[in-house]
């Protein structure tokens, strides 16, 4: 079969472009047509370029997962890579995923291996998945590892999910909560001051002046207010894209109580659970601890596992290397170097990572549910303010009348 690059229209009009392989370009037309796509140019590919092309498409992390997850169990199964592809884009996938899987195959198809053609598609595979792919494929054991890779994918994806799922209602009622204390001070709080204003009411109680000037300065400010939130939100995203302010903020993160804690186990699964895939699937120390490290966002972390591949590469153990670092949970070193000891260190970080991943779980968990309640508190309290600031008058009132 040869390569063919077209350009054609889908069913909805927008224009697309790829690769596909077939006996001739009649053949590639006529499969191009299969897809429910018009050919408007169809042209043999260049020989130098083949398996190049860059495949355009993303993948959420559930597709992602699920796509992980079908390669897998078809592959162990006795499939081809080939055969493979071709069942999971077939299986009721979205378009774009479809499409992206099926230019996966083309390559495929061409002689390419795997990992490679899944580098042509950078936005929808991340550099550790293909690097976990390019492992597999030369360790020969390409189905076993895709099927822990699966599974730690499902793992990660459902943190985020037990995360987003446990922030909905604290993030609702916190918004709720907003919007409710500016309807007050913008519009019910003048509201009583003209009352006041026409009862003759001279000296406020000194909350129900705070309370006024604070409706005073949202009414003729919030503009502002909200304008330079904005900025200082939009500097501190710039600001994050710098490494040393990036630096400083992980270690400032990491010093704070629970919230460090959560970060510095966060960061050491990650790290725990990246080097016993890949060192399992046949990668070397210094392959799997640089993936580990590209696999953390914390600096620190980075900065670490930097120190440690350079401290492997003069002869150091492992576990040494880690406990010089000083970052890492000392569970993790200790079950490093009894894995170590039992030759046998991807199954004792496995064990590790399944250890920290549940310990924050647990924690965030804990975290969320003390969140909630504390917003209801603080809710309370700040009506509970505003309301007090409009009785204390109206008391002042009630007393002056009756003397």
């Amino acid at each position: 079969m040869a390569a063919f690059d077209y350009k054609a229209l889908t069913t909805d009009g927008r224009r697309t472009s790829g690769v596909i392989s077939a006996d001739n370009a009649r053949a590639a037309r006529r499969e191009l047509r299969a897809r429910q796509l018009t050919p408007v140019e169809v042209q043999e590919s260049d020989p130098a370029k083949a398996g190049k092309a860059k495949l355009r498409g993303k993948l959420s992390q559930k597709q992602r997962t699920l796509f992980t997850r079908q390669m897998a169990v078809l592959l162990q199964s006795g499939m081809t890579v080939e055969q493979a592809l071709t069942a999971a884009a077939a299986d009721g996938s979205a378009k774009s995923v479809k499409s992206l899987i099926l230019g996966v195959r083309s390559q495929v198809m061409e002689g390419v291996s795997l990992a490679d053609s899944l580098r042509s598609a950078p936005a929808a595979f991340p550099p550790l998945y293909r690097s976990v792919v390019a492992a597999g494929e030369s360790a020969g054991r390409l189905p076993a590892v895709l099927d822990q890779l699966a599974t730690n994918l499902e793992r990660s994806y459902k943190m985020a999910a037990t995360a987003q799922a446990a922030l909905v209602y604290p993030a609702v009622l916190g918004i709720m909560a907003l919007l409710m204390v500016t309807a007050l001070m913008t519009f019910v709080v003048p509201k009583l001051v003209e009352q006041f204003a026409m009862l003759g009411t001279t000296e406020l109680p000194l909350l129900t002046n705070i309370v006024i000037g604070t409706s005073n300065f949202l009414r003729m400010w919030g503009w502002l207010l909200a304008i330079i939130i904005a900025v200082v939100i939009a500097l501190f995203s710039q600001a994050l894209k710098n490494p040393g302010f990036k630096r400083s903020l992980d270690s400032f993160l990491l010093e704070l109580p629970f919230v460090g804690t959560l970060n510095r186990t966060l960061s050491a699964s990650q790290f725990a659970r990246v080097h016993a895939t890949l060192a399992s699937s046949g990668a070397t120390v210094i392959e799997a601890l640089t993936a580990a490290r590209g696999a953390m966002s914390n600096r620190i972390f980075q900065d670490a596992a930097t120190s440690i591949i350079e401290k492997v590469q003069q002869g150091s153990t492992l576990s040494s290397a880690m406990r010089a670092t000083q970052v890492f949970p000392p569970l993790l070193t200790h079950m490093v170097q009894s894995g170590e000891a039992a030759r046998d260190v991807p199954a004792m970080m496995n064990r590790a990572a399944d250890f920290l991943e549940s310990e924050f779980e647990a924690a965030t968990r804990t975290m969320m549910s003390l969140l909630e309640p504390a917003i209801i508190v603080i809710l309370g309290g700040i009506v509970g303010t505003i309301v007090l600031s409009i009785m204390l008058p109206i008391m002042q009132l009630n007393t002056l009348a009756l003397g």
